[in-house]
This record gives C-alpha cells, sequence and structure tokens, in this order.
C-alpha cells in the first residue's frame, strides 16, 4: 500500500447495533475497490473483518479491526468497531482515534439499542457522523420508517436524505444522488435519469439538502434567500460545514450483502468527512504548560497505543494513531508514559489480519508495531526531548465478575502469565486475587465478554480455566465489648511452655484492626506483646461464623501471666490466638456484606418495573432523576449478593435499553436469617472438607 499524506486520509468509525451489517459493508468496500476478488459472508467465516477464531464462531465482531480502503486517491481507515454491548469498551478506544462516524441502522428494525448507545458516545467525542440505512434489500426494509425512527429517538439532530433508495427489499437497485439529481444503480458505478415516479420527491428532498447547505455559510445562506441557485460544489463545502456541527446528519441507503450503493458512501466519505488535518486540533500536556497539537508532519512526534493484541506467535502487535509528526521504520522511540525507549522494526498498516509493511506513517495514520516490550494500551509515544502527555481514555468499569480455576496442574502454572495477557489486548477485563474468598476474580462487561476471553486463553495461550460464580466477600465483626483470657501450659518432660493472656476486645468502626496495651506492673512482659499480635493476627483471616476476614474489631491487652522458665514466644501466641477466639465467641459477632452504589439510566417508560426489580434485591434507593430524552437515573445501595447478574437481568427488563454503573459503598450487617443460610453452608462446606481429609 502506497504512503498517504495527511490531506488524503479520512478515519472512519463503523458503529451501530450488532447486526446492523457493518462487517458486510467494509467487505463490499474493499471488494469495490479491487482490495479482494471476492466478497466474503459474515454466516460463513471469511470476511476480512472478522478474522478472529471467536469472531468466526460467533458470527459477530468481538474486537475492533483496521480495514484501510484505497478510494480515488484517497486512503480511508475504516475501524469496524463491534456492536454488542459488552463490547462498549472497543467502541470508546476506537472511537477516540477517528475524525467521523458512519452509523449503520437496519433498514427493517430501525433505531436499536445499539444505536442509541453508540450515538452517545459519539456525542461525547464530538464527532461528524452519517447515517446508512442497510440491508435495504431485506424483507420488510422500508427506508422512511428507518428515517423516522432516527428523529423519533434523537429529536435534537436533524437528519437530511443524500440519497432517496430506488426500489426496497428484493426490488432495491440503487440510490438516487439528490446532489447530483442522478441515479446511481448496482453498486454506484452506472448512472441512469431519475425515474419519473420518483422526480417529484428527489426534488422535494434536493430542496432540504440545499437549506441545509446554505446554513454552513453565511455567503451561502445570502445567496440562496436571493434566489440564485447554489453549485453542486457549494452545496458540498456548505453541507461539509453543517455536518462538521452536528447541526444535520445526512442519511445514505445501501445494502452491503448484496453489493448495492455501496461506492456512493465512499465517496460521501471523501466529501464530507474531514481529514485529520481539518479536525479540531488534540490538547496535549507539554513541558511548558497544555498546547494544542495539530496533525501535521512538521509538528512534533506524538503517537497514541489505542489498541494492542497478544499472539503466541507472532508475539504482541500494538495499534497506534499518529496524532502529530511522521512515525518512521526502524529507529527508536520514547515511551512516555513508561519512561522506556522502544526500538522500532518495520511500521505495518493492517488490514483485518494482514499486516502490510511501509517506511512510516504521516501524521493522521493509523497502523501498527510489532514487539514492543514495554508499551501498553494507552500509553503515549514520541521523541524524548519533546514530552508529552494525553488525557486517557475514560473506559467504562467492570460489570460482571466470574471466579476463575485451572482445570489442570499445566494450567495453574500458566493461568496468571495468559490472564494478564488478555487484560492487556482489553483494558476493559482485569483479574485480581480476592483474599476474602480466596478465589481468582476475572472482571469485564458482560457473560459474552468474559466468555470470549476464557476462550481465547484456551486457543491463545493453552489454559483451560473452570468459571463459577464469585462467592461474596463477607466480613465478620464483633457488635459488642467483652473480656477475654487464655491460659496455656503444655508440660512434655524437661522444659513446658506457659503463656497467660487477659484482653479485652472492642469494636472499632474506623479501622480493621488495632493492637494495644494498658499493662502495668510486672506480671507479664512487653516482650511478649509481638507473639500475642502475632498469635491474633494469624485467626484474623478466619471467622468463627463464616470463615471471613475479621475486621473493626480493637484488642487491649490489659493483663497476664508468665513463668520464669517455661514462658516462650510461641506459648504467648498460642494464649492470644485462642483468647482472641473465646472472646470473638462472647462478643455477638457478626457478617458483614460489601454493600455497591449502584447508577441506573433507563427508559421512563421502564422506570417502575427498574425500580420494583430493586426493591425485592434489598436495596435502598437514594434517588431519582431524569435525563434529556426520556431517560430516568436511579442511584440505589444494593447488597453486592444481589446483584452479580444485575447486567443481564437489567437487559432483560429494559430490552436492552438500561445502562449502570455500580462502585463499592460500604459493609454493611447481614440481616440474621440471611447470615443463618450463609453460616449453615460454611458449616456444611467445612465438614464435607474434613470428612475428606480423614
Amino acid at each position: 500500500m502506497k504512503e498517504y499524506g495527511t490531506q488524503f486520509i479520512r478515519n472512519v468509525g463503523l458503529v451501530g447495533h450488532g447486526g446492523s451489517g457493518k462487517t458486510s459493508l467494509v467487505e463490499a468496500f474493499l471488494f469495490d475497490t479491487g482490495a479482494i476478488n471476492r466478497m466474503g459472508k459474515v454466516g460463513e467465516g471469511t470476511t476480512v473483518s472478522d478474522f478472529d477464531d471467536e469472531e468466526r464462531r460467533r458470527q459477530i465482531s468481538v474486537s475492533t479491526s483496521v480495514i484501510p480502503v484505497e478510494y480515488q486517491d484517497y486512503k480511508l481507515n475504516f475501524l469496524d468497531i463491534p456492536g454488542f454491548t459488552d463490547f462498549a469498551g472497543e467502541v470508546k478506544s476506537g472511537l477516540h482515534v477517528v475524525g467521523a462516524a458512519i452509523v449503520t441502522v437496519d433498514s427493517v428494525a430501525g433505531v436499536e439499542v445499539g444505536t442509541e448507545l453508540v450515538w452517545q458516545t459519539c456525542d461525547e467525542y464530538k464527532l461528524p457522523r452519517f447515517v446508512v440505512v442497510n440491508k435495504m434489500d431485506r424483507e420488510n426494509a422500508n427506508f422512511q420508517q428507518a428515517l423516522e425512527s432516527l428523529q423519533e429517538a434523537f429529536p435534537k439532530t436533524k437528519f437530511i436524505p443524500v440519497q432517496l433508495p430506488l426500489g426496497e427489499q428484493q426490488n432495491f437497485k440503487g440510490v438516487v444522488d439528490l446532489l447530483s439529481m442522478k441515479a446511481q444503480l448496482g453498486k454506484g458505478d452506472q448512472v441512469a435519469d431519475i425515474p419519473a415516479n420518483l422526480k417529484a420527491a428527489a426534488d422535494t428532498a434536493r430542496v432540504q439538502l440545499v437549506e441545509a447547505a446554505a446554513e454552513g455559510e453565511d455567503a451561502l445562506l445570502e445567496k440562496y434567500l436571493g434566489g440564485e441557485e447554489l453549485t453542486a460544489d457549494e452545496v458540498v463545502r456548505g453541507f461539509r460545514q453543517v455536518l462538521a456541527t452536528g447541526a444535520f446528519v445526512p442519511v445514505f441507503a445501501a445494502a452491503g450483502n448484496a453489493n448495492v450503493a455501496v461506492l456512493p458512501l465512499l465517496d460521501g466519505v471523501v466529501r464530507y468527512f474531514p481529514s485529520p488535518a481539518e479536525a479540531q486540533p488534540l490538547t496535549a500536556h507539554g513541558k511548558a504548560g497544555d498546547e494544542q497539537l495539530k496533525a501535521s508532519d512538521g509538528g512534533p512526534l506524538c503517537v497514541v497505543v489505542w489498541k494492542t493484541t497478544a499472539d503466541p506467535f507472532v508475539g504482541k502487535v500494538t495499534y497506534v494513531r499518529v496524532f502529530s509528526g511522521v512515525l518512521a521504520s526502524d529507529g527508536r522511540i520514547w515511551n512516555h508514559t513508561k519512561g522506556a525507549e522502544e526500538r522500532i522494526g518495520t511500521v505495518s498498516v493492517p488490514r483485518g489480519k494482514e499486516q502490510m509493511g511501509g517506511k512510516q506513517l504521516h501524521a493522521g495514520d493509523i497502523g501498527t508495531l510489532a514487539k514492543l516490550s514495554a508499551t501498553g494500551t494507552g500509553d503515549v509515544l514520541g521523541d524524548k526531548a519533546y514530552p508529552l502527555a494525553l488525557d486517557p481514555v475514560k473506559l467504562p468499569a467492570a460489570l460482571y465478575a466470574v471466579a476463575v480455576s485451572p482445570k489442570t496442574q499445566a494450567d495453574s502454572a500458566k493461568m496468571g502469565t495468559a490472564l494478564t495477557r488478555i487484560c492487556e489486548e482489553d483494558p476493559t477485563l482485569h483479574w485480581r486475587q480476592e483474599a476474602a474468598t480466596q478465589q481468582t476474580i476475572f472482571e469485564g462487561m458482560g457473560d459474552q465478554h468474559i466468555d470470549v476471553a476464557v476462550r481465547r486463553a484456551e486457543s491463545k495461550f493453552g489454559v483451560s480455566l473452570n468459571v463459577e460464580v464469585p462467592k461474596v466477600p463477607y466480613r465478620e465483626t464483633i457488635t459488642r465489648k467483652t473480656d477475654a483470657h487464655h491460659r496455656h501450659k503444655k508440660q512434655t518432660g524437661g522444659a513446658g511452655q506457659f503463656g497467660e493472656v487477659m484482653m479485652r476486645m472492642e469494636p472499632l468502626p474506623e479501622a480493621d484492626f488495632e493492637f494495644t496495651d494498658e499493662l502495668t506492673g510486672m506480671n507479664l512482659s512487653r516482650n511478649y506483646l509481638p507473639p500475642i499480635e502475632k498469635g491474633i493476627r494469624g485467626v484474623l483471616e478466619h471467622g468463627p461464623l463464616a470463615g471471613c476476614p475479621v475486621v473493626n474489631v480493637r484488642v487491649i491487652v490489659y493483663d497476664g501471666k508468665m513463668h520464669p522458665v517455661d514462658s516462650k514466644p510461641i506459648a504467648f501466641e498460642t494464649a492470644g490466638r485462642e483468647a482472641f477466639k473465646k472472646g470473638m465467641q462472647d462478643a455477638s459477632p457478626v457478617l458483614l456484606e460489601p454493600v455497591m452504589h449502584l447508577r441506573v439510566v433507563v427508559p421512563e417508560t421502564n422506570q417502575g418495573a427498574v425500580m420494583g426489580d430493586l426493591n425485592t434485591r434489598r436495596a435502598k434507593i437514594s434517588g431519582m432523576d431524569q435525563e434529556p430524552g426520556g431517560k430516568s437515573v436511579i442511584t440505589a445501595d444494593v447488597p453486592l449478593a444481589e446483584i452479580q447478574r444485575y447486567v443481564s437481568d437489567l437487559r432483560s427488563i429494559t430490552g436492552g435499553r438500561g445502562v449502570f454503573s455500580m462502585d463499592f459503598s460500604r459493609y454493611e450487617v447481614v440481616p440474621s436469617h440471611l447470615a443463618q443460610n450463609i453460616i449453615a453452608a460454611y458449616q456444611k462446606e467445612k465438614r464435607g472438607g474434613e470428612e475428606e481429609a480423614e
């Protein structure tokens, strides 16, 4: 692939609800521009974009792929971004590095849940965009109905058709281009006159288009209002301006699978979308303060890592966007984020799984670097002498967790490394050890997200994992003061062991544990306090009720006895441990459970159902509010035990339109009737383990 300067590059994210035809559209782009000689099919797993094993198996996109298309001396970098809601992190990171977006809408379903979610992200990044009403050859396809659903879903946006479909469903043959006022048949390369039955509709729609374009510049508006006709170039120029402001969104029609009306979309990308040089400058944090970075070859080198893939055979592949400067092959580059130098081999341009080597990437372009050692997703690379930092992408927090364990001993040795490599690929995945439950917790955005990651661990890294619902990390504490005492005496011939400890235990809400003393006189030497504390700390991890960590306890040693010969540290360690156990039983111990602060955003029509469901989960609803667009915001505190699978439940209640976020809030006492069941289950499990050991 030849080199392209900044002015001849367009970076475009393809987003939309899952199944709206993004991947098929990209495949048609490649076929019509001669990059491939046969169109692949999603159902057959033969598309360039969906090359991952999991994508072929599921027949959906699960990660963003880069597909550069060469068209009329322009390089159009299309990012095929997953539409399923579990992969929201891919949407955020992908749209962060593009300058515009194409939103695909199914011609039958119209606006769907995924459409609304990606539209919000496009708004967040202030991306110019246009809509493609795709799959116009489907049974029951209806362009006008899809257009109305867009206007209804996004009432503040004015949708302007730039094409009208020539037929619908099995009769979809092409489009009427409202700029040239010609019919474009087939893939868009056959030009004909507009059919007589569409002439009136085309004239009306063109007036709308010209009126929208006239609002782009004062001079154009003045000319138009003066009764003069705008030229085609003036319409394009004006429409480009209103598209950049987000006031108007052009609407196209196509059928990607059938390869109908595809080339006009590429014309639209070149015609209406900005090059990186025309986009808003990026704010970077430099040595002398903030500075505005324009996409220019002459600017300071600023390269952002937006995606990383780990392959056991190829190694690490790092996807980058050059925001400023020129990235050349065979050199060295400084990682400003990690403070490390990296050796660059060949700079490549990806097309699906294919890597096409090149000499350099100009400002605004997207490419890959292989085998960088320290660099990860989100890092900023550049010139060591010109340090720059950028605000990181705000990725959504994990909402779904599972406990994973290795299936075999061999898997056990490799599990940590495999999970780390998978989390490097996808920053919305996290793993950690939960000390309270002694489980390995793997977190992501939903069940599909986790399932894909677990399968990748097996296919890429040869690690097979068992998956189960995580145990809730309960805690135990005391609710009243008590005194505890234990004498440890052991005589086995010769020197024995003797240690006696008297302590007071009391609740300590402000800290997990505190050990102190009130010793007076010579009954007990302070030299024995460290072993006493060691003994107590040894049993803090396993409380008497359900074997959970003990928290919020203060221990005060106030007296004891020692023997001049038999007293040893080990004796006082044992005495301290046993005294603490007795004290825990006498201080009215209770179970504590983690409580999460939940923020749920749902359509107003689902508010009642969601609140009713939350009430069944022991939720304490703390607030209700309204957001623009008919959304209700519910805030509540809910025990973690009740919402471990809330992702799936909320989608079911709201038809996928509800979203939520949650953060840890505090620990609260478990209601006694529920605590009894938890304790009984622990005791049963403990007895089973003891019998097995025997």
